[in-house]
């Protein structure tokens, strides 16, 4: 039987961050006066709830690919890219906070990562299917 704890770990760990996207959004409703459910009024506050969304937004693309290309090609690499994604999206976040035009490297990093495990499990995926 054939074990995943370093993508387990990662999902977590993406899970954590993205958890921690939310508390960030609270603490931002509080510091700007936002009161829910509104998601405009203030640009910091906006920006910190976009990186909220945006880390949704990935998370269904994401932990699929992270997981199939882990089943069908290798739970390490899979757990590496992984991590790259996490890295990609606190620089996203750190860069979209502090102003939205700092966003794009961070993007780029978990983008890549996404577009890596994505492509590499539907080759997996698509050979075996071929075999």
């Amino acid at each position: 039987m054939s074990t995943y704890h370093w993508t387990a770990l990662v999902t977590l760990l993406a899970l954590l961050f993205y958890g921690l996207t939310g508390v960030n959004v609270a603490r931002a409703r509080k510091t700007f006066g936002v009161r829910a459910p509104a998601t405009t009024g203030q640009a910091d506050f906006e920006r910190a709830f976009r990186v909220q969304i945006n880390t949704l937004e990935w998370l269904p693309i994401f932990l699929p690919s992270l997981w199939l290309f882990a089943v069908y090609l290798n739970d390490a690499v899979a757990a590496g890219l992984g991590l790259a994604w996490i890295v990609g999206r606190v620089i996203y976040f750190v860069g979209y906070v502090a102003a939205a035009e700092k966003r794009r490297i961070g993007f780029t990093i978990q983008m890549l990562a996404t577009g890596v495990l994505f492509l590499g499990a539907l080759a997996a995926v698509v050979r075996r299917l071929l075999a």
